[in-house]
């Protein structure tokens, strides 16, 4: 099975449902898929949860949400607010989600 995982720097809401769109393909057709939010896209953690996104509910009701930045989520002053969002927090590499981590996990690596 293709393993990917997607990490969602941009944060442009258009920008991230295409990450959300793409990783929902994946998973409906046998991939793999995660999503990594890191950088900017921290920030639109709330944005979606409040708006009630479908796409983002159901990517992380799938599990599809692998995690959120922590280093990037304290930078941009949202870390509270994720940490109670459901998501798990990471920064196994000086804050944030270490891309080798899931390379060494046998993923490739997509950015966005």
């Amino acid at each position: 099975m293709k393993k990917y995982t997607i990490f969602a720097f941009n944060g442009n809401p258009m920008c991230f449902t295409h990450v959300l769109l793409n990783a929902l393909d994946m998973d409906e057709k046998g991939y793999d898929a995660k999503i990594v939010i890191e950088g900017e896209a921290v920030k639109l953690v709330k944005e979606m949860l409040e708006s009630e996104n479908p796409l983002f509910k159901k990517s992380k009701e799938k599990g599809l949400i692998d995690c959120i930045c922590k280093g990037c989520s304290a930078k941009l002053n949202v870390l509270e607010y994720n940490e109670k969002s459901g998501i798990p927090l990471k920064g196994d590499m000086k804050g944030h989600p270490s891309m080798e981590a899931y390379i060494k996990e046998g993923y490739e690596i997509i950015t966005l």
